[in-house]
């Protein structure tokens, strides 16, 4: 079995458990790691989650960050400027966490989700070098009533993830879930 089957394996041995209702948002993050050369084995398989959560008795809804960023260069009036001069746009990458956000809540509200659901975010890898995955799951987390499910290309040791082990990860106490778990 390869290591996205042996991940939705795990995922779905976690999705089945009972869950907390009074579990706090950052209780409910679910972080699914798997290797960042592994995504379009990752993104093939996105089904397979969607069918262990309904076996599950729970909804499934999918964001996708993977074209993000360049709907919000699309949206700024100004994108021409930060094209040529690409340096200018660390001073506005915080209205691109707002973009982020705006999205995910229409999504949210029209798919409505509610606490018995999973929301699982694809495409985080795409934010790499623009923003962090934890300040977007730190502005996000707290939107999710149900499971929030990060599907998430990198490393995940001693409580630290990296994205895409491009660089120094970072804590973050969510639930870890990976192809070798055993839960």
């Amino acid at each position: 079995m390869d290591r996205i089957s042996r991940l939705v394996a795990s995922y779905q041995r976690f999705i089945a458990v009972p869950w907390r209702p009074d579990a706090a948002p950052m209780q409910r993050v679910v972080f699914c790691v798997y290797p960042a050369p592994a995504e379009r084995r990752l993104r093939a398989a996105v089904d397979e989650f969607a069918v262990a959560t309904s076996q599950a008795g729970h909804p499934w809804h999918l964001h996708d960050l993977t074209d993000a960023f360049s709907a919000w260069m699309r949206a700024l009036d100004y994108a021409d400027a930060y094209f040529a001069d690409p340096e200018l746009l660390e001073s506005v990458f915080p209205l691109f966490l707002d973009f982020i956000e705006q999205r995910f809540r229409a999504a949210m509200a029209a798919a409505g989700a509610d606490p018995n659901a999973v929301v699982a975010l694809l495409g985080v890898g795409a934010l790499f070098g623009f923003v962090k995955v934890k300040a977007v799951v730190d502005r996000l987390a707290p939107l999710v009533h149900g499971r929030f499910v990060i599907l998430f290309p990198g490393s995940y040791e001693n409580n630290n993830y990296r994205l895409l082990d491009g660089y120094d990860g970072w804590d973050y106490l969510a639930t870890p879930i990976t192809a070798d778990s055993d839960l």
